[in-house]
């Protein structure tokens, strides 16, 4: 990437695809970072810059990239390739990291500070890095480019949620689960395979995960 093309990238400030960091604290922290991004759609971590898009620099890119090398290799399951560039702007160095949107996902992330160290997944919400829902960790599995392909059957299930998501725009899984009387793990197996199916889409929220038609259902 060019120095004017950073600079560009930068002056957009965070978002989705684009993260800032003024210096690496913890390989989990930026693991957490990295997975998110491979989780959803890929993005940009940059080391050097401040939240506000101020250009500090790292004091040695070469301890940095290290980090970040061990942090996708060790932290994340399954490992995640980074690519690694170091940019001069202002007289000082920058680490641009690129992370592409992975075709294994979840990747999951070993947090130390987790007293029971289970695994987490992370997605990239906006400037958030969030934990991701039971849900959406089976959307992320059934949408990978190797996930066997999807045969769809809709049935009375299927045709009363989309009725209810005409009337009502979204339901979440205990939306779906109430309104057919069945279990809310089977609610979720059959919205999942609708967003596999290109049917449904799933959208995160604070307090839960809820589901929305993409495309019309005769």
């Amino acid at each position: 990437m060019r120095p004017k093309e950073l600079l560009e990238l930068i002056s957009k400030g965070e978002s989705s695809t684009l993260e800032f960091k003024r210096k690496i604290s913890s390989y989990e922290k930026i693991a957490k970072e990295i997975a998110a991004f491979a989780n959803t759609i890929g993005g940009y971590l940059l080391v050097g810059v401040d939240d506000n898009g101020y250009i500090i620099g790292v004091r040695s890119e070469k301890s940095i990239q290290e980090q970040i090398e061990t942090a996708c290799e060790f932290y994340i399951d399954p490992p995640v390739i980074p690519h690694i560039e170091i940019e001069e702007l202002y007289g000082r160095d920058v680490v641009v990291c690129y992370i592409r949107e992975s075709e294994h996902k979840p990747h999951v992330v070993f947090n130390q500070d987790n007293e029971k160290n289970k695994p987490v997944v992370y997605i990239r919400v906006g400037e958030k890095c969030l934990v991701a829902s039971k849900e959406m960790k089976r959307v992320l599995a059934a949408t990978n480019a190797d996930s066997k392909p999807l045969r769809i059957i809709i049935g009375d299930k299927e045709k009363r949620l989309f009725q209810y998501l005409e009337m009502h725009e979204r339901a979440t899984v205990k939306d779906f689960a109430r309104l057919v009387n069945i279990s809310n793990r089977r609610a979720e197996r059959l919205m999942v395979r609708l967003v596999k199916a290109g049917v449904l889409q799933i959208h995160i929220d604070t307090a839960h995960d809820y589901f929305t038609l993409i495309e019309k259902i005769d």
